[in-house]
């Protein structure tokens, strides 16, 4: 019997023994997927949680454990967590350890099952507007629904799911009309809403897998990034700066680094809203339009009218857009409003401090960042060089020099300005002080001419002086 046939053989032995459940199990690869669902469920940790279970998927994982302690957040960022889990193709098992409050109890429900360690809860999931009230009967009957599709599709009793969104059901022995239900540990138990265990590892070999290799995702750089750059506390601030930006800019002739800083924020608060689905093709068309049109504000139109008034409109609406999507809630609209009014408010009250008092700042004309209204010698700038050559040079004045004008040396034309009074074209002058572009002249007094040979020689005369045929040589 050959080697081939004995490994069928014992092959098919173990199928028989094992039973095919376990013999697929044993095919796998016996890895379980970590995956900490922790803070502030936003927008930013949907895309995370997808590639987590992507990557699950694709090496034939075991299993994804969802490691949950989180007091809610987006119902929307909670909608897309949820949407993947069930359509994940490997088991998902969900982990309570210590809080599941709000998104997380729903993102709990859509597990395969739940695992909830001593002394944590889970409910509390009825949707509040931005102010902590109860969101309108709209919402909150668009969560009731999710909730009890929910319990439904895992066989559990949907009452309970819904009493945990609106507190006007009442179940006997559970929960008494007009109070949320919360259900800690052993209630969860009791309902058959969760399993009690000690921790992770007693849950992988409650699972079969304790021999399993635990692999614990994290956010690469990319995820922390955006992560960072939508939470609702330095969207604001990105907003801010590129409204300041751009604001400064109008102001100012040339594009500059402040006109630079704005786009850059304002890129990186579309760019990460986008990549979260948040901001689409019509978001960038309308920020496109706003762009052009403060384009043409700041390099074409003088002053501040039309064009910029319609580019931050559109500015406006853009980012108000990006902030929510079609499963927001009443509380998204309001945090959303909340971050565009906190950023216009603070562009434009450090706008206006900027051009109100940082021109004037001494610390800030000291160090030549800007220019004040009047410099001194020491500390202003020549225009041009200082022609100290041309002190001492006498010349002919070409043009009435009332007192500036146009002198004649050699055969050089210069710009003059007369010391004292108005002299007129063909007055003797001479150079008194050389400063940049000004040259300062005197008219000369006929005495003061020197004549054309003065400065020679004696004996380098300009003829002989023995020819008399002639007048003399200039």
């Amino acid at each position: 019997m050959s080697r081939a046939t004995v490994g069928t053989l014992l092959v098919g032995l173990l199928v028989l023994a094992c039973g095919p459940e376990q013999a697929a199990r044993a095919e796998r690869d016996a890895r379980v997927y970590r995956v900490p669902v922790t803070g502030t469920i936003e927008l930013g940790l949907a895309p995370f949680i997808e590639r987590s279970l992507a990557e699950a998927e694709a090496i034939g994982a075991a299993a994804v454990v969802l490691d949950i302690e989180t007091p809610g957040g987006r119902v929307d960022a909670a909608q897309r967590i949820v949407n993947a889990v069930s359509e994940a193709d490997v088991p998902v098992y969900a982990l309570v350890n210590r809080r599941a409050f709000s998104a997380g109890a729903m993102i709990a429900l859509a597990a395969d099952r739940v695992y909830m360690v001593p002394g944590s809860v889970m409910g509390a999931a009825t949707p509040v507007t931005g102010e902590g009230q109860k969101a309108p009967e709209k919402i909150v009957s668009a969560m009731r629904s999710e909730m009890r599709a929910l319990a439904e599709s895992r066989g559990l009793d949907p009452r309970v799911a819904e009493a945990m969104v609106d507190e006007s059901i009442a179940i006997d022995g559970v929960v008494e009309e007009g109070k949320l239900l919360t259900l800690t540990a052993d209630e969860a138990v009791a309902l058959d809403y969760a399993e009690p265990i000690e921790g992770l590892e007693a849950l992988l070999a409650a699972l079969e897998l304790e021999d399993a290799r635990v692999v614990a995702t994290e956010t690469n750089w990319a995820e922390g990034l955006v992560r960072f750059i939508t939470n609702p506390l330095v969207a604001p601030l990105l907003l801010s700066l590129g409204f300041l930006g751009l604001l400064v800019e109008i102001k100012t002739p040339t594009f500059g680094l402040a006109g630079a800083a704005g786009v850059v924020s304002l890129g990186l608060f579309f760019g990460g809203h986008y990549l979260v689905g948040l901001a689409g093709m019509e978001e960038f068309m309308i920020l496109g339009a706003a762009m052009v049109a403060l384009a043409v504000e700041a390099f074409v139109v003088p002053g501040f009218g039309v064009f910029g008034i319609l580019g931050i409109a559109g500015l406006a609406v853009g980012i108000y857009m990006s902030l929510v999507s079609q499963l927001s809630t009443m509380a998204d609209y309001s945090q959303a409003a909340g971050i565009l009014s906190a950023a216009v408010i603070v562009a434009l009250v450090a706008g206006w401090a900027l051009l109100r008092y940082l021109p004037t700042s001494r610390s800030f004309l000291r160090s030549g960042i800007f220019l004040g209204e009047s410099t001194k010698r020491e500390g202003g700038y020549l225009s041009a060089a200082v022609r100290s050559e041309l002190i001492g040079r006498e010349g002919v004045a070409l043009t009435d020099l009332r007192p500036a004008g146009v002198g004649r040396f050699d055969d050089e034309r210069v710009d003059v300005v007369a010391e004292e009074g108005w002299l007129e074209a063909g007055t003797p002058i001479e150079v008194l002080r050389a400063e940049g572009y000004r040259h300062v002249v005197r008219a000369l007094n006929p005495e003061d001419i020197k004549e054309p040979g003065e400065a020679s020689e004696a004996g380098d005369e300009t003829h002989d002086a023995g020819d008399d045929d002639g007048p003399d040589a200039p």
